[in-house]
């Protein structure tokens, strides 16, 4: 063997092991002060990428509803889609903690039936958590999954599975009782064993009052800057996206036109027979 192979052998060798992120070490970040970096993937490459940038958190969310599948709210992605989105992120991911979204109707029936469609997150798509929407209402379906091992990632605020019966997505908890309420069930579903909490779209004020009563650390998406990590749907943070600009959104990239142009080019290198050429032909 070769110096240069046998050197390479033993970096591989004596090279650390890649420490996973758990639902354990996100809260022990939250307790050395440490703020947790949350995207969403729906994609093996998409989620390789993120992990090798070292993300903490990978959410597959079921705003692929609106992403992936072209919809105009997350209402119609089933658990079926979830399952297949997240086998898909979980097989491009080494480090991050994976997070299953609970799709519209696969919890509201009844605890017994979330927590079977809970498992199948788990057993099949291979998610190490899931996450639920909801305040005191889901707090039975909470308990019972964390009860048998599943971690749960609860979510207040603006919850857009919702948004046909609150009409808007306009921002919650801006009034004193349902801010009051918002206090309530952040506290109900860290009782009821959730191991962290997203708040999305309310006034940071409030979300630094419930960031400081919980021991479990809080995600905000436009909840200000006190909580205890944030996460951004990955395509509005690089800019693919560009029909969808709230103020919480900052844009990192502008891929959407990048893209563009290069596709642009590839069109025009074509028409003018300069793709492929010589060196690019077998």
């Amino acid at each position: 063997m070769e110096n240069s192979d046998r050197n390479d052998a033993d970096r591989h060798t004596h090279s650390s092991p890649i420490r996973r992120v758990t639902t354990r070490s996100v809260q022990e970040m939250k307790k050395q002060g440490k703020r947790i970096s949350c995207l969403t993937a729906y994609d093996a490459l998409i989620a390789r990428i993120l992990d090798e940038a070292g993300i903490d958190v990978i959410l597959v969310g079921d705003s692929l509803g609106n992403i992936v599948q072209g919809h105009e709210t997350t209402i119609p992605v089933t658990l079926d889609d979830i399952i297949y989105h997240t086998k898909a992120v979980v097989r491009g991911v080494q480090r991050a903690l994976v997070i299953a979204d609970m799709p519209f109707m696969s919890y509201q029936v009844s605890p017994e039936e979330a927590f079977r469609n809970a498992g199948r997150l788990m057993k099949e798509a291979g998610a190490s958590a899931v996450k639920i929407e909801g305040g005191h209402r889901v707090c039975e379906a909470v308990r019972r999954m964390t009860e048998a091992g599943i971690p749960v990632m609860a979510h207040l605020g603006l919850t857009p599975q919702s948004i046909n019966q609150f009409g808007s997505y306009r921002p919650r908890g801006q009034n004193q009782q349902e801010a009051e309420e918002m206090l309530k069930d952040a506290k109900e579903l860290e009782k009821a064993g959730a191991f962290a909490l997203v708040l999305e779209k309310i006034p940071m004020n409030l979300a630094q009052e419930i960031t400081k009563s919980l021991t479990i650390p809080t995600i905000g998406i436009g909840a200000g800057p006190h909580c205890d990590g944030q996460i951004l749907v990955y395509t509005d943070m690089i800019g693919l996206t560009i029909d969808f600009s709230p103020r919480f959104v900052r844009r990192y990239d502008n891929l959407h036109q990048r893209v563009n142009d290069s596709v642009s080019r590839y069109i025009q290198d074509i028409q003018s027979g300069h793709f492929p050429n010589q060196s690019e032909s077998y």
